[in-house]
Protein backbone atom coordinates (compact mmCIF):
# COMPACT_ATOMS: atom_id res chain seq x y z
CA UNK A 1 0.00 0.00 0.00
CA UNK A 2 1.49 3.30 -1.04
CA UNK A 3 1.60 6.75 1.72
CA UNK A 4 1.44 9.90 0.48
CA UNK A 5 2.64 11.54 4.14
CA UNK A 6 5.36 13.56 4.15
CA UNK A 7 8.53 12.20 4.08
CA UNK A 8 9.88 13.78 7.20
CA UNK A 9 7.36 12.27 9.54
CA UNK A 10 7.07 9.16 11.21
CA UNK A 11 3.36 8.43 12.23
CA UNK A 12 3.27 5.88 15.01
CA UNK A 13 -0.12 7.13 16.01
CA UNK A 14 -2.60 3.91 14.39
CA UNK A 15 -4.77 3.70 17.68
CA UNK A 16 -6.29 7.14 16.65
CA UNK A 17 -6.63 7.22 12.75
CA UNK A 18 -5.03 4.81 10.11
CA UNK A 19 -3.93 6.14 6.93
CA UNK A 20 -7.25 5.78 3.97
CA UNK A 21 -6.42 2.87 1.93
CA UNK A 22 -6.77 3.76 -1.49
CA UNK A 23 -8.70 0.54 -2.12
CA UNK A 24 -11.26 2.21 0.45
CA UNK A 25 -10.94 6.33 -1.02
CA UNK A 26 -11.61 4.30 -4.66
CA UNK A 27 -14.55 3.00 -3.45
CA UNK A 28 -15.49 6.46 -1.89
CA UNK A 29 -15.23 8.03 -5.27
CA UNK A 30 -17.51 5.76 -7.19
CA UNK A 31 -20.36 6.49 -4.69
CA UNK A 32 -19.22 10.48 -5.34
CA UNK A 33 -18.98 10.47 -9.08
CA UNK A 34 -21.75 11.65 -11.54
CA UNK A 35 -22.17 8.35 -11.99
CA UNK A 36 -22.44 7.06 -8.46
CA UNK A 37 -24.66 5.72 -6.19
CA UNK A 38 -25.07 8.78 -4.00
CA UNK A 39 -29.07 9.44 -3.96
CA UNK A 40 -30.78 8.91 -0.99
CA UNK A 41 -30.74 5.22 -0.19
CA UNK A 42 -34.27 5.89 1.85
CA UNK A 43 -35.85 7.11 -1.54
CA UNK A 44 -38.09 4.11 -3.63
CA UNK A 45 -37.21 5.75 -7.28
CA UNK A 46 -34.67 3.62 -9.03
CA UNK A 47 -31.81 6.26 -8.17
CA UNK A 48 -32.14 5.33 -4.29
CA UNK A 49 -32.61 1.71 -4.87
CA UNK A 50 -29.02 1.77 -6.56
CA UNK A 51 -27.84 3.61 -3.36
CA UNK A 52 -29.91 1.13 -0.88
CA UNK A 53 -28.46 -1.77 -2.32
CA UNK A 54 -24.80 -0.14 -2.07
CA UNK A 55 -25.11 0.30 1.40
CA UNK A 56 -26.42 -3.14 1.91
CA UNK A 57 -23.48 -4.58 -0.19
CA UNK A 58 -20.70 -2.43 2.53
CA UNK A 59 -23.58 -4.21 5.20
CA UNK A 60 -22.33 -7.55 4.69
CA UNK A 61 -18.80 -6.79 4.03
CA UNK A 62 -18.74 -5.86 7.62
CA UNK A 63 -21.19 -8.94 8.78
CA UNK A 64 -18.56 -11.20 7.43
CA UNK A 65 -15.79 -9.75 8.89
CA UNK A 66 -17.62 -9.99 12.30
CA UNK A 67 -18.92 -13.50 11.28
CA UNK A 68 -22.47 -12.40 11.89
CA UNK A 69 -25.85 -11.63 9.81
CA UNK A 70 -26.26 -8.20 8.12
CA UNK A 71 -29.49 -7.29 9.72
CA UNK A 72 -27.28 -7.26 13.12
CA UNK A 73 -25.59 -4.40 12.32
CA UNK A 74 -26.84 -0.43 12.80
CA UNK A 75 -24.79 2.18 11.04
CA UNK A 76 -23.57 5.04 13.12
CA UNK A 77 -20.85 7.75 13.08
CA UNK A 78 -18.63 5.69 15.06
CA UNK A 79 -17.55 3.84 17.94
CA UNK A 80 -18.62 7.07 20.24
CA UNK A 81 -22.11 7.47 19.12
CA UNK A 82 -22.56 3.59 18.91
CA UNK A 83 -21.31 3.03 22.08
CA UNK A 84 -23.68 5.96 23.37
CA UNK A 85 -26.25 4.44 21.65
CA UNK A 86 -25.96 0.61 23.13
CA UNK A 87 -25.33 1.77 26.88
CA UNK A 88 -28.08 4.65 27.21
CA UNK A 89 -29.96 2.81 24.67
CA UNK A 90 -30.09 -0.55 26.79
CA UNK A 91 -29.74 0.98 30.09
CA UNK A 92 -33.20 3.12 29.45
CA UNK A 93 -34.70 0.32 27.98
CA UNK A 94 -34.32 -1.83 30.98
CA UNK A 95 -34.20 0.43 33.52
CA UNK A 96 -38.00 -1.03 35.01
CA UNK A 97 -35.80 -4.49 35.67
CA UNK A 98 -32.93 -2.60 37.54
CA UNK A 99 -31.02 0.31 37.20
CA UNK A 100 -27.39 -1.05 38.38
CA UNK A 101 -24.49 -1.08 35.39
CA UNK A 102 -21.09 -2.30 35.32
CA UNK A 103 -18.28 -1.45 33.80
CA UNK A 104 -14.38 -0.86 34.12
CA UNK A 105 -12.58 2.60 35.59
CA UNK A 106 -9.74 1.59 32.54
CA UNK A 107 -12.36 2.45 29.55
CA UNK A 108 -13.01 5.42 26.99
CA UNK A 109 -13.88 8.17 27.80
CA UNK A 110 -16.86 7.61 24.99
CA UNK A 111 -18.05 4.62 27.85
CA UNK A 112 -16.95 6.42 30.89
CA UNK A 113 -18.76 9.83 30.35
CA UNK A 114 -21.77 7.79 29.26
CA UNK A 115 -22.31 5.83 32.27
CA UNK A 116 -21.60 9.41 34.27
CA UNK A 117 -24.80 10.87 31.98
CA UNK A 118 -26.77 7.60 33.50
CA UNK A 119 -25.80 8.49 37.17
CA UNK A 120 -26.87 11.92 36.87
CA UNK A 121 -30.10 10.21 35.33
CA UNK A 122 -30.60 7.92 38.84
CA UNK A 123 -28.66 4.85 37.62
CA UNK A 124 -26.24 3.56 40.00
CA UNK A 125 -23.07 2.26 38.26
CA UNK A 126 -20.13 0.52 39.47
CA UNK A 127 -16.40 0.92 38.19
CA UNK A 128 -14.36 -2.05 38.74
CA UNK A 129 -10.74 -1.61 38.21
CA UNK A 130 -7.88 -4.56 36.82
CA UNK A 131 -5.25 -5.98 38.17
CA UNK A 132 -1.71 -4.89 38.08
CA UNK A 133 -1.56 -6.19 33.63
CA UNK A 134 -4.89 -4.31 33.11
CA UNK A 135 -6.86 -7.63 33.16
CA UNK A 136 -10.65 -7.88 34.82
CA UNK A 137 -10.78 -11.04 36.52
CA UNK A 138 -14.28 -12.78 36.12
CA UNK A 139 -14.38 -13.58 39.70
CA UNK A 140 -14.39 -9.78 40.15
CA UNK A 141 -17.14 -9.16 37.79
CA UNK A 142 -19.14 -11.61 39.25
CA UNK A 143 -18.67 -10.41 42.57
CA UNK A 144 -20.17 -7.01 41.60
CA UNK A 145 -23.35 -8.50 40.29
CA UNK A 146 -26.83 -7.18 41.97
CA UNK A 147 -30.20 -8.83 41.42
CA UNK A 148 -30.87 -5.54 39.43
CA UNK A 149 -28.06 -5.34 37.65
CA UNK A 150 -28.66 -5.12 33.27
CA UNK A 151 -25.63 -4.19 31.85
CA UNK A 152 -22.32 -4.30 31.90
CA UNK A 153 -19.43 -2.72 29.48
CA UNK A 154 -15.84 -4.01 29.03
CA UNK A 155 -14.04 -2.91 26.01
CA UNK A 156 -12.00 -5.34 23.96
CA UNK A 157 -8.57 -4.18 23.54
CA UNK A 158 -7.76 -0.49 25.51
CA UNK A 159 -6.88 1.75 23.63
CA UNK A 160 -3.71 3.06 25.64
CA UNK A 161 -2.19 -0.23 26.67
CA UNK A 162 -3.07 -2.71 24.12
CA UNK A 163 -4.55 -5.30 27.12
CA UNK A 164 -7.03 -7.96 25.56
CA UNK A 165 -9.75 -8.81 28.21
CA UNK A 166 -11.66 -12.03 28.16
CA UNK A 167 -14.64 -11.11 26.69
CA UNK A 168 -15.59 -15.15 25.90
CA UNK A 169 -15.38 -15.67 29.46
CA UNK A 170 -16.85 -11.78 30.64
CA UNK A 171 -19.60 -12.19 28.00
CA UNK A 172 -20.63 -15.97 29.43
CA UNK A 173 -20.69 -14.57 33.04
CA UNK A 174 -23.73 -11.64 32.06
CA UNK A 175 -25.24 -14.66 30.02
CA UNK A 176 -25.33 -16.86 33.02
CA UNK A 177 -27.28 -13.95 35.19
CA UNK A 178 -29.30 -12.58 32.42
CA UNK A 179 -27.23 -9.47 31.85
CA UNK A 180 -27.07 -7.53 28.94
CA UNK A 181 -23.39 -7.30 27.70
CA UNK A 182 -21.72 -4.55 25.81
CA UNK A 183 -17.96 -4.35 24.28
CA UNK A 184 -16.55 -1.57 22.75
CA UNK A 185 -14.10 -2.79 19.94
CA UNK A 186 -13.27 0.08 18.41
CA UNK A 187 -9.36 -1.20 18.66
CA UNK A 188 -9.76 -4.76 17.90
CA UNK A 189 -12.45 -5.19 14.80
CA UNK A 190 -10.84 -5.41 11.82
CA UNK A 191 -7.39 -6.56 13.55
CA UNK A 192 -8.49 -9.62 15.73
CA UNK A 193 -10.56 -11.93 14.84
CA UNK A 194 -14.50 -11.88 15.86
CA UNK A 195 -16.47 -14.13 15.78
CA UNK A 196 -19.90 -13.00 17.12
CA UNK A 197 -21.66 -16.57 15.99
CA UNK A 198 -19.47 -17.82 18.77
CA UNK A 199 -18.80 -14.89 21.36
CA UNK A 200 -21.26 -14.41 24.04
CA UNK A 201 -22.10 -10.61 22.98
CA UNK A 202 -25.13 -8.62 23.06
CA UNK A 203 -23.70 -5.12 22.15
CA UNK A 204 -20.51 -4.43 20.05
CA UNK A 205 -18.97 -1.28 19.11
CA UNK A 206 -16.73 -0.51 15.96
CA UNK A 207 -15.53 2.34 13.42
CA UNK A 208 -13.92 2.07 10.32
CA UNK A 209 -11.31 4.80 10.84
CA UNK A 210 -9.43 2.23 12.79
CA UNK A 211 -8.61 0.15 10.12
CA UNK A 212 -7.79 2.06 7.14
CA UNK A 213 -11.18 2.82 6.77
CA UNK A 214 -12.84 6.60 6.71
CA UNK A 215 -13.71 9.02 9.77
CA UNK A 216 -17.16 9.39 10.39
CA UNK A 217 -19.05 6.01 9.98
CA UNK A 218 -19.13 2.77 12.41
CA UNK A 219 -21.66 0.26 13.46
CA UNK A 220 -23.57 -1.40 16.67
CA UNK A 221 -24.09 -4.90 16.88
CA UNK A 222 -27.19 -6.43 18.33
CA UNK A 223 -27.20 -9.74 19.01
CA UNK A 224 -30.45 -11.40 17.37
CA UNK A 225 -31.44 -12.97 20.49
CA UNK A 226 -34.56 -12.42 23.30
CA UNK A 227 -33.90 -9.40 25.36
CA UNK A 228 -31.30 -7.75 23.70
CA UNK A 229 -33.36 -4.50 22.89
CA UNK A 230 -32.48 -1.29 23.31
CA UNK A 231 -33.89 2.31 23.54
CA UNK A 232 -33.63 4.64 20.15
CA UNK A 233 -31.54 8.18 21.11
CA UNK A 234 -32.84 9.99 18.42
CA UNK A 235 -36.00 9.90 16.08
CA UNK A 236 -37.49 11.34 13.12
CA UNK A 237 -36.93 8.60 10.74
CA UNK A 238 -37.34 4.92 10.04
CA UNK A 239 -33.99 4.01 8.73
CA UNK A 240 -31.44 1.84 10.57
CA UNK A 241 -34.62 -0.30 12.38
CA UNK A 242 -35.56 2.97 13.50
CA UNK A 243 -32.50 3.02 15.72
CA UNK A 244 -30.30 5.60 14.15
CA UNK A 245 -32.75 8.07 12.08
CA UNK A 246 -31.27 10.11 9.11
CA UNK A 247 -29.68 10.20 5.47
CA UNK A 248 -26.89 7.50 5.20
CA UNK A 249 -23.33 8.70 4.34
CA UNK A 250 -23.33 6.36 1.27
CA UNK A 251 -19.84 7.25 0.74
CA UNK A 252 -18.31 6.69 4.23
CA UNK A 253 -20.51 3.11 4.49
CA UNK A 254 -18.84 2.20 0.94
CA UNK A 255 -15.60 3.03 2.55
CA UNK A 256 -16.05 1.07 5.76
CA UNK A 257 -17.60 -1.88 4.00
CA UNK A 258 -14.18 -1.70 1.44
CA UNK A 259 -12.27 -1.34 4.52
CA UNK A 260 -13.69 -4.69 6.60
CA UNK A 261 -12.88 -6.18 3.11
CA UNK A 262 -9.53 -5.91 3.07
CA UNK A 263 -9.17 -6.55 6.69
CA UNK A 264 -10.51 -9.68 6.66
CA UNK A 265 -8.33 -10.82 3.78
CA UNK A 266 -5.04 -9.10 5.45
CA UNK A 267 -5.59 -10.21 9.33
CA UNK A 268 -3.65 -13.06 9.49
CA UNK A 269 -0.62 -11.34 7.99
CA UNK A 270 -1.07 -7.72 9.54
CA UNK A 271 -0.98 -9.34 12.43
CA UNK A 272 2.36 -11.20 11.94
CA UNK A 273 4.05 -8.20 11.22
CA UNK A 274 2.29 -5.87 13.98
CA UNK A 275 4.03 -8.43 16.38
CA UNK A 276 7.37 -7.92 14.54
CA UNK A 277 7.09 -4.66 14.62
CA UNK A 278 6.07 -4.18 18.31
CA UNK A 279 9.28 -7.10 19.24
CA UNK A 280 11.90 -4.24 17.22
CA UNK A 281 10.67 -1.14 18.64
CA UNK A 282 10.90 -2.72 22.37
CA UNK A 283 14.03 -4.54 21.92
CA UNK A 284 15.38 -1.27 20.38
CA UNK A 285 14.46 0.57 23.29
CA UNK A 286 14.08 -1.60 26.42
CA UNK A 287 17.54 -1.37 28.00
CA UNK A 288 17.62 2.56 28.40
CA UNK A 289 17.28 3.28 32.46
CA UNK A 290 13.98 3.38 33.93
CA UNK A 291 12.01 2.89 31.03
CA UNK A 292 8.72 0.41 31.31
CA UNK A 293 6.60 -1.33 29.39
CA UNK A 294 2.77 -0.38 30.45
CA UNK A 295 0.74 -3.83 30.21
CA UNK A 296 2.31 -7.51 29.80
CA UNK A 297 2.94 -7.88 26.33
CA UNK A 298 1.60 -11.79 26.07
CA UNK A 299 -1.81 -10.29 27.31
CA UNK A 300 -1.60 -7.11 25.10
CA UNK A 301 -2.28 -6.62 21.22
CA UNK A 302 1.08 -6.36 19.34
CA UNK A 303 -0.10 -3.07 17.37
CA UNK A 304 -0.11 -0.71 20.51
CA UNK A 305 3.47 -0.52 22.57
CA UNK A 306 3.47 1.74 25.68
CA UNK A 307 5.67 2.93 27.81
CA UNK A 308 6.98 4.99 30.54
CA UNK A 309 10.36 6.36 31.55
CA UNK A 310 11.23 7.52 34.75
CA UNK A 311 12.24 11.58 35.52
CA UNK A 312 11.11 12.82 32.12
CA UNK A 313 8.64 14.84 31.63
CA UNK A 314 6.31 13.46 29.43
CA UNK A 315 5.38 17.12 27.12
CA UNK A 316 8.83 17.89 26.82
CA UNK A 317 9.37 14.25 25.02
CA UNK A 318 6.68 14.19 22.97
CA UNK A 319 8.10 17.28 21.57
CA UNK A 320 11.69 15.70 21.57
CA UNK A 321 10.27 13.13 19.88
CA UNK A 322 9.05 14.58 16.60
CA UNK A 323 9.05 14.31 13.67
CA UNK A 324 7.73 10.94 15.13
CA UNK A 325 4.04 10.92 15.50
CA UNK A 326 3.24 9.08 18.61
CA UNK A 327 0.60 9.83 21.76
CA UNK A 328 0.75 10.81 25.37
CA UNK A 329 -2.94 8.20 25.67
CA UNK A 330 -6.07 8.64 24.60
CA UNK A 331 -6.49 10.80 21.59
CA UNK A 332 -10.00 11.86 23.10
CA UNK A 333 -8.05 12.79 26.53
CA UNK A 334 -5.33 14.50 25.31
CA UNK A 335 -5.71 18.01 25.55
CA UNK A 336 -6.33 17.57 29.30
CA UNK A 337 -2.60 17.28 30.44
CA UNK A 338 -3.45 15.37 33.16
CA UNK A 339 -1.83 11.55 33.73
CA UNK A 340 -3.82 8.63 31.99
CA UNK A 341 -6.09 7.65 34.36
CA UNK A 342 -5.70 4.26 32.41
CA UNK A 343 -1.91 3.64 33.79
CA UNK A 344 -2.87 4.76 37.64
CA UNK A 345 -5.65 2.53 37.42
CA UNK A 346 -2.85 -0.49 36.64
CA UNK A 347 -1.11 1.13 39.50
CA UNK A 348 1.40 3.09 37.77
CA UNK A 349 2.97 6.87 39.99
CA UNK A 350 2.02 10.19 38.82
CA UNK A 351 5.30 10.53 37.25
CA UNK A 352 5.12 7.55 35.02
CA UNK A 353 1.67 8.49 34.11
CA UNK A 354 2.99 11.54 32.75
CA UNK A 355 5.73 10.43 30.78
CA UNK A 356 4.36 7.61 28.86
CA UNK A 357 4.23 7.19 25.20
CA UNK A 358 1.88 5.17 22.87
CA UNK A 359 3.25 3.94 20.06
CA UNK A 360 0.65 2.28 17.81
CA UNK A 361 1.21 0.57 14.16
CA UNK A 362 -1.05 -0.58 11.08
CA UNK A 363 -0.66 -1.81 7.89
CA UNK A 364 1.58 1.05 6.79
CA UNK A 365 4.29 1.10 8.77
CA UNK A 366 7.61 0.25 8.19
CA UNK A 367 10.41 -1.09 9.70
CA UNK A 368 12.53 2.07 8.64
CA UNK A 369 9.73 3.74 10.76
CA UNK A 370 10.37 1.68 13.91
CA UNK A 371 13.95 2.11 13.63
CA UNK A 372 13.66 6.10 13.18
CA UNK A 373 11.45 5.91 16.51
CA UNK A 374 14.19 4.01 18.29
CA UNK A 375 16.93 6.13 17.61
CA UNK A 376 14.44 9.14 18.11
CA UNK A 377 13.48 8.15 21.32
CA UNK A 378 16.79 6.69 22.96
CA UNK A 379 18.03 10.29 22.16
CA UNK A 380 15.41 12.44 23.28
CA UNK A 381 14.79 10.33 26.80
CA UNK A 382 18.94 10.66 26.85
CA UNK A 383 19.23 14.29 25.89
CA UNK A 384 16.21 15.52 28.22
CA UNK A 385 17.73 13.35 31.41
CA UNK A 386 21.09 15.26 30.38
CA UNK A 387 19.29 18.56 31.07
CA UNK A 388 17.37 17.80 33.69
CA UNK A 389 18.18 17.36 37.84
CA UNK A 390 17.15 13.65 37.84
CA UNK A 391 20.32 12.77 35.66
CA UNK A 392 22.61 12.24 39.06
CA UNK A 393 19.89 9.65 40.30
CA UNK A 394 19.18 7.87 37.50
CA UNK A 395 23.61 7.42 36.92
CA UNK A 396 23.84 6.20 40.34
Amino acid sequence: MSSERPAEVIYLDHAATTPVDPEVVRAMQQVLSPAGTFANPASTHSAGRRSHARVERARRQVAELLHTEPDCLVFTSGATESNNLAILGAARNRAHRGRHLITMRTEHKAVLDTFAALERDGFTVTRLSPDENGLLATATLEAAFRDDTQLVSVMHVNNETGVIQDIAAIGAACQRHNILFHCDAAQSAGKLPLDLARLPIDLLSLTAHKFHGPQGTGALYLADRTGCNIAPLMHGGGQERRLRPGTLPIHQIAGFGAAAELALAHQTEDLARLRMLNDRLWQGICSLPGVLRNGAAELAFPGILNVSAADVDGESLLLALEPVCAASGSACNSLSGEPSYVLRALGRDDRLAQSAVRFSFGRTTTIQDIDRAIDKYRFSINKLRSIGPAVERLAG
